[in-house]
């Protein structure tokens, strides 16, 4: 059970550090670097902004419970 706990929990890290990496950038960043402000405004991905940040506090929150119940597990 700890075995598929963890590979959960690297599923759930490796979803969470694409999740971050695609959000659009308050300031600068990888996105800006590359031209992405002009091809978010042409896209529309305003909306998207949303979706991508409600999923990216989804996982953060999935992994930290994850975190915990598998604390639980090893200490029992």
């Amino acid at each position: 059970m700890v075995t598929l706990m963890t590979v959960l929990i690297a599923l759930v890290c490796v979803l969470l550090m694409a999740a971050v990496l695609i959000q659009n950038p308050k300031g600068g960043g990888v996105d800006s670097t590359f031209g992405g402000q002009s091809a978010n405004q042409m896209f529309g991905a305003a909306k998207s902004t949303d979706f991508i940040e409600k999923i990216t506090w989804g996982l953060a929150a999935l992994l930290m419970i994850l975190c915990i119940f598998t604390t639980f597990l090893v200490s029992v």
